[in-house]
């Protein structure tokens, strides 16, 4: 735990984002995965007008912006293999990007069935398959899937759905996430405070839900982390953690190794306050999770997960001025990005030298944030649970 300490305490703010014309919320990060030395490294983030901005890492200045008009893109992810960047749209499509082009129009286009609005997605690690969850529509909430792969014999840009699994979740689907080493491994997570596991390998919906765990909440966050990538862990909007270990699904152990109703009355943080959580952060080599926090003044805070409970390790602050909204650890050279309500995205890395800098205002961002910020409610779930 002290190394994890030293390595967060160790961070400074390197740079931050230049001004933008257009004020907005970042609501989510990520890095490419691929490196041209002589172009640098690419970042993606989420805006709460909907629309994406492509950032170089290293200097923060945006080089380009992708748009979903008329529809708002929900979550922002970067192939594994090459810099193709993909977000779900409200218009019933996941639309996929070339990062290093200046091209509006996407280069491939994931089309829905009618009244699909999608608000969750991903993309697996070999790149091969897409999954998107959508709103709940009539009784209908849905996790499409496509195949991404390029054809040499079909070169169409828009590409139909490969079917769908209708069955196992009744409320809108808030998160996607395939599994960072199995292409078949793929978790879900609902407002109807179900977190199913599927295989994907299986052909029917039925025999491939591997396991349903309820967090009895409405989900915001789920991840996978452990050694092996072995467990799952998700986050509810009411600030709830729960964690599952799959490893126990063929034994008599119980599978839940942490359920807490609300963090924020449970934690002791030292010198200060837990407003909300963020994400989960899984350390590969000290095969450990931890939990990012905030407060609505802009300090971040960091959690380790026992089976025992949470634990607050340290805080970060000085760079931040309203509620942190988003996060992406990069576990080559230990740096942090984070993005929030006060329009900035900041770099922070280890060991360099901090840089003065004044704390941005908060801002007030009306009509383009109630677009994109749906508040969710577990009413409904409660009400299903009790009949």
């Amino acid at each position: 735990m002290e190394k994890i300490e030293e390595q967060f305490a160790n961070l400074h703010i390197v740079k931050r984002s230049s001004e933008n014309k257009e004020p907005t919320y970042l609501l989510g990060i990520d890095t490419s995965k691929t490196v041209q030395a002589e172009k640098g490294s690419l970042v993606a983030v989420l805006c709460s007008n909907g629309s994406i901005r492509i950032y170089d890492k290293e200097r923060l200045n945006v080089l380009r912006e992708f748009s979903g008009l008329p529809g708002l893109l929900n979550g922002v992810r970067f192939a594994n293999s090459c810099d193709s960047v993909y977000s779900a749209c409200t218009d019933g499509t996941v639309k996929c990007w070339d990062a290093r082009l200046a091209s509006e129009k996407p280069v491939q286009l994931f089309k829905g069935y009618p009244s699909n609005i999608f608000i969750s997605f991903d993309i697996n690690c070999n790149d091969h398959v897409i999954c998107a969850g959508t709103e709940k529509v009539d009784d209908d909430a849905l996790l499409v899937f496509w195949d991404a792969r390029i054809n040499s014999q079909d070169m169409s840009t828009v590409r139909d759905p490969l079917g769908t699994y209708s069955e196992t979740h009744s409320d809108d689907i808030t998160q996607v996430r395939f599994h960072p080493s199995n292409p078949n491994m793929v978790v879900s997570g609902s407002t109807d405070g179900l977190v199913n596991v599927y295989d994907i390998g299986v052909d029917d919906e039925e025999d491939a839900l591997v396991t349903t765990c309820n967090s009895v909440s409405s989900v915001s966050c789920i991840g996978w982390s452990g050694k092996d990538y072995k467990q799952i862990y998700c986050m509810t909007h009411d600030e709830g953690f729960c964690w599952w270990d799959l490893n126990h699904l063929d034994t008599d152990e119980a599978i839940t190794r942490l359920n807490i109703q609300d963090v924020r009355e449970v934690v002791n943080v030292k010198e200060g306050i837990l407003d909300y959580l963020i994400g989960g952060l899984y350390h590969e080599k000290m095969d450990k999770l931890f939990v990012v926090g905030g407060t609505n003044t802009g300090r971040i805070q960091l959690l380790s997960c026992t089976p025992s409970g949470l634990n607050h390790v340290m805080s970060l602050q000085g760079g931040h001025a309203a509620t942190v909204r988003s996060f992406c650890w990069n576990t080559q050279d230990e740096s942090l990005l984070t993005g929030g309500e006060d329009a900035q995205l900041l770099l922070w890395k280890p060991g360099a030298i901090e840089k003065t800098f004044t704390k941005k205002d908060s801002m007030k961002i009306a009509s383009s944030v109630l677009q994109r910020m749906r508040v969710h409610s577990n009413d409904s779930y409660k009400r299903r649970k009790k009949q």
